[in-house]
């Protein structure tokens, strides 16, 4: 292929979310890291959270455990609260991102700040590599304002979380992954190409509305997960009304994957470790 020659994505294959529960009891939809689809390299997993029953979100997530990757809190409408063992506390409200790494051990807590009213977000893990998984923990807490809203043609509009799109490039910085993070906001009718970095592994995930992704036009309905395959852009069409999808890209690591929980390494005597350091107190040394 010549420099100038560009490549569509075809989607290669969808995963509906399913409907399961984690925390305190929150309802949420799992579509990456379920028993479908359990690795997307070096992303493990997506969990959409999404009600207007307080029922489905006041347990929250009480304290837990992480080590070895990291987490990325997308709230598109609600409030939480984060907290954790080194002090670290702050507040996800609508609009929000908090990029969490684990690094080598951290316990925190993300709670409803509300006790009413809709709560809807993302959750995205994401893996380290084997030189990375043993740093100090480190936060990304961006409020709205410092993500950036693009609008295009045909009415779309699309928020830059990480990585660049149309010389705009988001407030999330310096991750080993080389992040793309877009949310876009679709019309119906007018298709949109998204320049994609060529030897990333990416994702759209349509979480409102029906819209066709990719080379091969996969049609998308809200809660579908589509894995893309290789290609240097990706075309989107939302079909007869007001649609949104996630569009993510990252570097593959191409290291093994042991996982356990909230601890993800590169072999089970590292799980192993990791839990016995848990169960010591020395996670958080």
């Amino acid at each position: 292929m010549s420099g100038d020659e560009k490549t569509g994505r075809a989607v290669e294959r969808v995963v509906l979310a399913q409907s399961t529960s984690d925390g305190a009891g929150v309802r949420l939809k799992r579509s990456l890291g379920s028993a479908a689809l359990e690795l997307l390299d070096p992303f493990l997993l997506l969990d959409e959270f999404g009600s207007d029953r307080k029922e489905d979100y006041l347990g929250g997530f009480p304290d837990h455990p992480h080590r070895g990757f990291e987490t990325v809190t997308y709230m598109l409408e609600g409030k939480m609260e984060h907290r954790d063992h080194l002090g670290n506390h702050g507040l996800l409200d609508s609009g929000s991102v908090q990029w969490m790494s684990a690094g080598h051990g951290i316990i925190h807590s993300e709670m409803p700040k509300q006790e009413d009213g809709k709560m809807w977000g993302f959750q995205l893990w994401v893996n380290l590599p084997a030189s990375d998984k043993m740093r100090p923990p480190r936060y990304q807490d961006i409020p709205p304002s410092a993500i950036a809203e693009v609008d295009l043609e045909g009415g779309h509009r699309v928020r830059v979380v990480a990585g660049t799109f149309r010389g705009v490039t988001g407030p999330v910085r310096e991750i080993v992954t080389e992040p793309l993070y877009l949310d876009f906001h679709l019309h119906p009718g007018v298709p949109i190409e998204i320049p994609l970095p060529e030897r990333h592994n990416a994702f759209c995930y349509c979480y409102e509305g029906d819209l066709t992704a990719g080379a091969n036009g996969q049609k998308l309905h809200a809660g579908s997960f589509a894995v893309l395959g290789k290609g240097d852009r990706l075309a989107i069409t939302a079909l007869d009304r007001l649609s949104r999808c996630l569009v993510v890209a990252g570097k593959p690591i191409g290291e093994p994957v042991a996982r356990y929980g909230p601890f993800v390494m590169n072999t089970r005597e590292e799980i192993i470790q990791a839990i016995d350091d848990y169960r010591s107190g020395r996670l958080l040394l």
